[in-house]
């Protein structure tokens, strides 16, 4: 009886155990702070604790790492090596690394490119558009740079300049830089026809997006009609099920499509009471080099040169060839925004196919044989353990943080920013992240409270998940890296974890780096 009793004893003792392991999250922090900042580490914690034990994420998991820069000492660990996703977060890491290994004034050129001969009037060639990976080519986002418009008009400019009014041959939209299907796989479909989840080129154009215009129907429930897009897009086909909702309810549309495939599905919502009746949702180009080349050709057939073939793209992996009529010579250069101006787009509006964009120009930069999204992130990955950070549980799956599937630890971003901030391109790159309370994506958050105009951050959202990461000062003058990650919260409960993050924001910058 006796060695029953023990054996119940210590079987309790082994359950009570593992259950605290398994249960409690893991948490560090420095011992070497002063007992006045222990004090405030530990008010911190403590209400981190209550926001994990909230009902808004008792299911899901809050994850907090805090680094003093100028030696990347984790100051706080909450959670910090548990892999979760990053959401837009990871933005701040492949923009890093962007500026550390290309330069704050590296541009890219997109040549316009001819073969063959001129000779009355008539190339006897083809006529190129050669993308190197500007992810902003004619965007309307730099006032200093010419939009799609202004872009086709030059274009067409140089074409007439060069004294051709006859293309004996093709316009040619040539994306051959890359030659995989660059999309990452682990991105959701449901993603991959709205402009959000637009695919990255080596020849992008007009951040490779359209609008498709609806005119609602007159009463709730009612069949929405596709009106038209813009730009114009006569080769693609949509099969529409859109209805109307009540006024003021916002974009519900999502676009069903894919890279290469020129039918797409529109399903959802659209508001009723519309200026002009008229509601207007973004969707992404199946083909961007296609409708670079398809869109050149219209401007050029409006300025009256004829032209014998219809247009093609090359790259993407697709299996198009084009008969080459030997060297070629360039019309047209068009340099983009210098990269300092095209990361802090990334950070403040958090674009997608500029982090893909930026990725991949980095990763061949580091690699000339990378040849896919999946090389590009061990190429980032490489650069950064070789600069000594720690990058267990670093899982990522592209650069833009779209995955679901791709993952880090809030150690493994402050060991990244803590790292940055040493670097020689660091002011540049701090310059580009949001300021909570005053612009980007964190203008609204924290507003009124000690932490606006002191916190820099990056947010993230993809469903279930809240994240934000970047610097902060502290009362002392000592800089900081921090990144917050909440995973699975409670659906319904988004306004409760804005409160608990906003005050996570505040505890931050009451503490002490010293």
């Amino acid at each position: 009886m006796r060695f029953i009793h023990r054996y119940q004893v210590s079987l309790f003792l082994f359950c009570l155990v593992n259950l605290l392991t398994f249960q409690a999250p893991t948490l560090t922090y420095s011992q070497r702070q002063q007992p006045t900042d222990s004090l405030a580490i530990q008010q911190l914690i403590r209400q981190v604790d209550t926001f994990q034990a909230s009902s808004a994420v008792r299911f899901g998991t809050v994850a907090l790492s805090v680094r003093r820069v100028r030696d990347s000492e984790e100051i706080i660990g909450y959670n910090a090596r548990l892999s979760l996703p990053s959401a837009s977060t990871l933005k701040l890491i492949t923009t890093a690394t962007a500026l550390v290994v290309l330069g704050p004034n590296h541009t890219y050129t997109t040549n316009l490119e001819y073969d063959g001969t001129i000779k009355d009037s008539v190339l006897t060639g083809n006529l190129y558009i050669r993308g190197t990976g500007d992810p902003s080519l004619g965007s309307w986002r730099f006032p200093a740079y010419d939009d799609l418009t202004a872009l086709l008009k030059s274009w067409s400019e140089a074409v007439r300049a060069a004294g051709i009014r006859r293309i004996q041959g093709m316009v040619v939209g040539d994306a051959r830089l890359y030659d995989d299907l660059t999309t990452p796989g682990t991105w959701p479909f449901a993603d991959l026809g709205n402009y959000y989840g637009a695919s990255l080129s080596a020849l992008n154009i007009n951040e490779n997006l359209f609008r498709v215009f609806f005119r609602p129907g007159k009463s709730i429930s009612s069949p929405a009609s596709v009106l038209r897009t813009d730009p114009l897009l006569p080769y693609l086909s949509f099969r529409n099920t859109v209805t109307t909702d009540a006024a003021n309810t916002g974009d519900q549309v999502n676009i069903y499509g894919a890279p290469y495939m020129n039918q797409q599905w529109l399903t959802g919502k659209v508001p009723l009471g519309e200026p002009a009746n008229e509601f207007s949702v973004k969707g992404a180009l199946p083909d961007p080099a296609y409708f670079a080349a398809y869109a050149l050709q219209n401007q050029l057939i409006q300025e009256n040169t004829t032209i014998s073939n219809p247009p093609v793209s090359l790259g993407g992996g697709l299996a198009t060839t084009v008969l080459s009529a030997g060297k070629r010579t360039v019309l047209n250069q068009h340099k983009s925004p210098l990269l300092t101006e095209l990361v802090q787009q990334t950070n403040f509006q958090s674009i997608n196919l500029y982090a893909e964009a930026l990725l991949r120009t980095t990763a061949i930069t580091l690699n000339k044989m990378v040849r896919s999204t999946d090389a590009s992130v061990e190429a980032l990955t490489t650069f950064w353990k070789n600069k000594g950070v720690n990058l267990d549980g670093f899982q990522i799956r592209d650069g833009s943080g779209l995955s679901t599937v791709g993952a880090l630890t809030a150690s493994n971003m402050t060991g990244i920013l803590s790292t940055m901030g040493r670097e020689k391109t660091f002011p540049q790159f701090y310059e580009t992240i949001p300021i909570v309370g005053q612009s980007g994506t964190v203008r609204s958050l924290a507003r009124g409270t000690p932490a606006a105009g002191n916190v820099r951050a990056k947010s993230g959202s993809i469903e279930g998940v809240r994240a934000y990461a970047g610097y902060f000062t502290t009362i002392d003058g000592e800089r900081m890296s921090f990144c917050v990650l909440v995973n699975k919260f409670t659906p319904g409960q988004n306004r409760a974890v804005t409160n608990e993050l906003e005050k996570i924001f505040v505890g931050l910058v009451g503490l002490k780096g010293n």
